[in-house]
């Protein structure tokens, strides 16, 4: 083996989301000669699943390699939102240190906080990259006073807050060392990741040491782990032992040893300490576990991951509709689609329901647990959601407690008014609050469950102007009730398909959630109602027929446009009463108890038991 195998530095790249990450690995690539010169390679190449092309977020944390003279830098690129906290949580485990992106207008934001807390707490070095300097309103030099003082906030040692500071602009592959210096290339970044990190120490003669960070499934060879060799060198021909702390060892023997280059696994043998590796031919390897020599057990400590903090019941679709798109319908098909999830997904949490019809599924946010549904729909599932619950827990002294989130919102100043208020009302607390140029960025902290339906209550009372960031920061003791939606909903009491003439007869109640023409059910929701009681309507009555002509009164029907929900607004939508029901073609709303007279009967029942 050469001198080479000393020579690795494994990096993650955080930040918060749309800070540039993926467009700074994507220059990394660039200029290490991963691509042919005539090859085509589009925007944020890691970014490689439908949804992160879709929507422009990392979901998912992903690695890659580049060589930069005698040094081989793995690098893995991380989601930004916090919902997506577990996977930057066990990656920070693996790495020799992080590269923090801030953008150099917008400065630290609440995710920047969450995930420099947690690198920080692995007792990582960061580097300071400020991004976008090109922007006309970029603020380097008080950017970069506002990230120390973050550090210090955030307890950092006096040799994390020495941190070196790059300059840049990820997008055109920039990187100075000082605001006037002149540069064409990443060379200044490279050099000083090169001097602030020392290669991986040469362990190679020490008893094998081989930790799973992540997990992924190749159709053709089964689950693969991925991990960083810690200590040892790790040959595929040998024995293995899979170790666990507290649990006995078990045997294994690889089938397929890989390691980064570039974008693409490679092949090999063997792999020295320091290097990041995929694992094949363990079927039952999971996070956190340690590969050893098979004549020593030394497991390092368990990978811990923060509780989720947002649940939602995932149910059998029992609307008349089931089954039109969908092909996997049963509780069984669920199930195994939950259990495939749970292998490589470690920040979420499945426990079955009472009943025999679903599965409480728990995880770190909405965006978090919604990716999960859309991409199961995707695949041809159908189901019912259920509202999204904050799980409260108790502390020490038996009192419930419950999750607090970091808010911050900026705003055209006109409407900080209405946004102050509405967060007040939601038990929210103020931070601080500054004016820039007409812009007013406010600091709250209020309870997750104020925040459930809050999105777009704050869309449209910015006119679609401001922007509202949430990170979890913290619990605390419980804050009492919180209102809900304050609006009723228009339920369709018939089967069939809705009348124009009927909708326009409803359009002055409230605002419609459907088209002329479109397939309703029994206890389907329609639209919300101007008032905050429930209606019962018909959408499927038509004019009745006669042979007499009415003069004006047959003139064409012009109904507005109906409002229609992305998956994550219809979570956010609903009450406790009504379900989502997610299907390949279509997202629906509906009430749980679809017959008029059985929604009576049971709210009779809950509100005599309240009584009693």
């Amino acid at each position: 083996m050469t001198s080479t195998h000393n020579k690795i530095i494994n990096i993650a790249v955080i930040a918060h989301v749309d800070a540039g990450k993926s467009t700074l690995v994507d220059a990394f690539l660039n200029q290490s000669g991963v691509f042919r010169e005539n090859e085509v390679v589009k925007d944020c190449v890691m970014d490689s699943n439908d949804l992160e092309q879709e929507r422009g977020i990392t979901i998912y944390s992903k690695n890659c390699s580049i060589r930069h003279g005698d040094y081989k830098i793995n690098i893995v690129d991380t989601p930004g939102h916090s919902d997506f906290s577990s996977e930057v949580e066990r990656v920070l485990k693996t790495v020799d240190t992080v590269i923090l992106l801030v953008d150099a207008t917008e400065g630290p934001m609440p995710q920047t906080r969450f995930v420099l807390q947690k690198s920080l707490e692995q007792g990582l070095r960061p580097i300071l990259f400020i991004n976008k300097i090109d922007k006309n309103d970029q603020r380097a030099e008080e950017v970069v006073n506002e990230v120390f003082d973050l550090f210090v906030e955030l307890n950092a040692t006096d040799e994390q807050c020495d941190f070196p500071i790059v300059y840049g602009i990820a997008k055109q592959g920039i990187a100075k060392l000082e605001m006037e210096d002149e540069s064409t290339d990443l060379s200044p970044l490279f050099e000083t990741i090169t001097n602030h990190v020392e290669a991986y120490p040469d362990y190679d003669e020490e008893p094998l040491q081989v930790q799973i960070s992540a997990l992924a499934y190749d159709d053709y060879i089964g689950r693969l782990g991925i991990g960083r060799v810690f200590k040892g060198k790790l040959d595929s021909s040998l024995q293995i032992n899979i170790c666990s702390e507290g649990e006995e060892p078990r045997k294994g023997k690889i089938s397929k040893l890989q390691v980064y280059e570039g974008l693409k696994t490679v092949e090999t043998k063997e792999a020295s300490s320091g290097e990041m590796v995929v694992i094949a031919g363990i079927p039952d390897i999971s996070i956190g576990e340690t590969i050893c020599d098979s004549d020593s057990n030394l497991p390092m400590g368990k990978i811990l991951i923060e509780e989720p903090t947002l649940s939602m019941n995932f149910m059998v679709n029992d609307s008349p509709f089931v089954g039109r798109s969908g092909k996997f319908v049963t509780t069984r098909h669920i199930k195994d689609r939950l259990e495939k999830e749970l292998e490589v997904n470690v920040g979420l949490k499945v426990e079955p329901l009472d009943t025999t019809d679903g599965y409480r599924v728990s995880g770190r946010g909405e965006l978090h647990l919604s990716i999960l549904i859309e991409n199961m729909r995707r695949e041809g599932y159908e189901l019912g959601v259920s509202k999204p619950q904050v799980l409260f827990k108790k502390d020490e002294n038996g009192n419930t407690i419950e999750p607090i989130e970091r808010v911050t919102v900026s705003c055209p100043e006109e409407y900080s008014g209405t946004i102050i208020n509405d967060l007040n009302i939601r038990k929210g607390m103020m931070e601080s609050m500054d004016l820039i140029e007409g812009y007013v960025k406010i600091q709250y902290l209020v309870p997750t469950r104020g925040l459930l339906g809050y999105r777009s209550d704050f869309i449209n009372s910015t006119r679609g102007e401001g922007t509202l960031l949430t990170s979890f920061e913290r619990y605390e003791e419980y804050k009492g009730e919180i209102p809900s939606r304050l609006n009723g909903v228009l339920i369709s009491q018939a089967n069939g398909k809705t009348m124009g003439y009927a909708l326009n007869a409803l359009s002055s109640r409230g605002v419609l959630f459907v088209d002329p023409g479109v397939d309703v059910y029994e206890g389907m929701i329609i639209g919300m109602n101007s008032r905050k009681e429930d209606m019962v309507v018909n959408p499927t009555k038509n004019k009745k027929m006669s042979n007499v002509r009415a003069s004006g009164s047959d003139d064409a029907i012009k109904l507005s446009p109906p409002r229609i929900f992305t998956l994550e607004e219809s979570l956010e939508f609903i009450e406790d009463d009504e379900l989502v029901e997610v299907t390949p073609d279509s997202i629906r709303l509906r009430k749980k108890i679809l017959n008029e007279n059985d929604r009576i009967k049971y709210n009779r029942s809950i509100s005599n038991k309240v009584v009693e």
